[in-house]
């Protein structure tokens, strides 16, 4: 019986290049010349510092440009609030891994809604989805693409 998971994963090793690339890219800056402006990552979590909030804004924009360049999409990062501490600012950027269980049950809420013959069960931070026809499985993968979700989602372990 043909399945296949849908996950949502960010590849570390693309993070870590895009953000290597977006400090060098702030070490070319003209508008970046003496200030003190860093991006740091540590596992899944990207610490913007800089000595405006203004700054920040402008650094993040490069990050996202990195990460565009790099195929990790930029939905995946969610930024929290701008911290001022001191002469600097700073902002963090999660990226997720996995697919938490409100956005699971939704998934697999839409995809019944769908009448497709096919099932989905959430199986820890993937959701699994099993048909009959290799069709449905590819409608199921057409209609989670066209859904407007806050996540990227990535489709992986097709079997046939």
């Amino acid at each position: 019986m043909p399945s296949f998971d849908i996950v949502s994963e960010v590849n570390t090793v693309e993070l870590k290049n895009a953000v290597e690339n977006a400090i060098r890219e702030l070490d070319t800056r003209f508008d970046f010349r003496n200030v003190e402006a860093s991006f740091k990552l540590n596992k899944d979590i990207v610490t913007v510092s800089a000595e405006s909030d203004f700054q920040i804004s402008q650094m993040v924009d490069i990050l996202r440009n990195n990460l565009a360049k790099r195929g990790v999409e930029a939905k995946s990062m969610e930024l929290k609030d701008i911290v001022h501490s001191g002469k600097m600012f700073n902002r963090e950027a999660h990226f997720a891994q996995g697919i938490d269980t409100m956005t699971a049950k939704k998934i697999v809420k839409m995809i019944k809604d769908a009448k497709l013959k096919v099932q989905a069960s959430i199986q820890g931070e993937k959701v699994r989805v099993t048909g009959k026809k290799r069709d449905d499985l590819q409608a199921v993968m057409a209609l989670i693409r066209q859904a407007d979700m806050d996540k990227p989602f990535q489709f992986e372990n097709f079997r046939d």
